[in-house]
């Protein structure tokens, strides 16, 4: 579905390729959730996991600009993921008003079980794409994803 909006012609490309991007990206979000909700993670909860368990532990701060997300939202976030015993927050000891986010034992077995199949799910997804076509893709998206950086 493209825009309705009767606007000038770079105002119409915009707004349908916009709204092309986002269904995109909602529709595949929708599709590789089954792992997550299998796993009865959400997919903040899921990408703060997989971050911790790639990267080692973070600070709340630097967690929330990795997955572009608002410090409270993360830290209500992070609440859920401590009383499941999968994350712990501890005071930074370099500077008091950092909280620094591990990942427990408990949270890293958990993320190794289910992401191999997330992946899946992910390349399964991709295929629809040539190699090329996702190097495009990628390339695009970077692109408009760094435009203010």
């Amino acid at each position: 579905m493209g825009t309705k909006y009767q606007g000038t012609p770079e105002e119409i490309l915009a707004l349908d390729t916009y709204i092309k991007v986002t269904r995109a990206a909602e529709s595949i979000m929708s599709r590789t959730a089954e792992v997550t909700t299998q796993a009865n993670l959400t997919t903040s909860q899921f990408a703060i996991l997989e971050a911790l368990y790639h990267l080692g532990t973070l600070s709340q701060v630097e967690l929330a600009h990795k997955l572009l997300k608002s410090t409270g939202n993360i830290t209500t976030v992070i609440q859920n993921l401590e009383k499941r015993d999968l994350v712990r927050r501890q005071r930074s000891t370099d500077d008091q008003r950092y909280m620094q986010v591990s990942i427990t034992d408990v949270g890293r077995t958990l993320i190794a079980d289910i992401l191999p199949a997330h992946v899946q799910g992910i390349v399964a997804e991709m295929r629809i794409l040539t190699t090329e076509e996702q190097r495009t893709l990628s390339a695009l998206c970077r692109k408009l994803g760094l435009r203010g950086a």
